[in-house]
């Protein structure tokens, strides 16, 4: 069976780009903008920090159980049996994402375990932390710590019997989602990691987390011409590790501009302002500090 992630055609929105070396900050998106405060970053838990070494560089993926927390046990399991190790971006595409975690680097392997149950879509509550960054008729737009989101306006919690209404990640660069066959829940160890904006998978595929540092290298890993994808000699995955599971000394530490304090409004308001109608979550750049 190919668990291979089908393509559906889409419009590309306006791409935004995250890069992060070890212990240098990303630059805001203005260079006049203020240095952040101790109190306006926020520190991924180790516990939710991918780290993917590959043959082009690190990747640091920060997951989201809060949207997909199967799924997010299914790669925390995997990655601490070194599942992922040594294993092919056998399918990349320029212009839309780069896949691997199949052990036979076909796209028709999978792990030992069972399929997973989609999770294309999760119930929010008024506690879940989000940051709106745009508020279009019958829906909101923000962040859930990194991850680009869209939900029902907190409105509906009133109408609903558990208090909670839908959301579903976005597809914007960065963001990491779960590759599948044609039916929905056959998910199982196969992952992308996108290159450029597809809101044609949003709600189709389940979105995990989004890259916090590193798009640079997704960006720079040998893409396929051919319609397939394919990848006739692919870069590899040398070690993939929840950074919890790292020993102290080779643990990375990482932390992201709050989507709660003050400049993430200035940053998010400088971009509206900047793009104008063609204004999209997907412009948000959240700087990042990594050692």
């Amino acid at each position: 069976m190919r668990h291979g992630l089908r393509i559906i055609g889409a419009a590309f929105w306006a791409s935004a780009v995250f890069a992060a070396s070890a212990g240098a900050q990303t630059p805001a998106p203005d260079a006049a903008a203020p240095l952040f405060a101790e109190a306006d970053w926020r520190a991924v838990a180790p516990d939710n920090l991918l780290v993917i070494d590959t043959s082009k560089g690190r990747i640091l993926v920060e997951m989201t159980p809060e949207a997909a927390p199967g799924h997010v046990d299914r790669i925390r399991l995997l990655a601490k049996a070194g599942f992922y190790d040594g294993q092919k971006w056998h399918r990349v595409i320029d212009g839309f994402m780069a896949q691997t975690g199949d052990p036979l680097g076909t796209g028709d392997g999978q792990s030992w375990h069972p399929d997973l149950k989609a999770e294309f879509t999760f119930r929010r509550d008024a506690h879940t932390p989000f940051a709106a960054v745009a508020e279009p008729a019958g829906a909101r737009i923000g962040f859930i710590q990194s991850l680009p989101v869209q939900t029902q306006p907190d409105a509906v919690m009133a109408t609903t019997a558990d208090g909670k209404v839908h959301a579903w990640g976005l597809y914007c660069p960065g963001v990491a989602g779960m590759a599948r066959d044609d039916a929905p829940d056959s998910a199982n160890s196969q992952f992308f990691l996108m290159r450029q904006p597809y809101p044609a998978l949003d709600k189709r595929y389940t979105v995990w987390g989004r890259g916090v540092a590193g798009l640079d290298v997704v960006r720079a890993l040998k893409f396929s011409p051919n319609p397939d994808g394919i990848v006739a000699d692919p870069d590899v995955m040398t070690r993939v590790r929840v950074a919890g599971d790292l020993p102290e000394a080779e643990r990375p530490s990482v932390r992201v501009l709050s989507a709660s304090s003050a400049p993430f409004r200035d940053l998010v308001e400088r971009k509206r302002a900047e793009k104008g109608a063609d204004f999209s979550v997907c412009d948000i750049e959240l700087p990042a500090e990594v050692n």
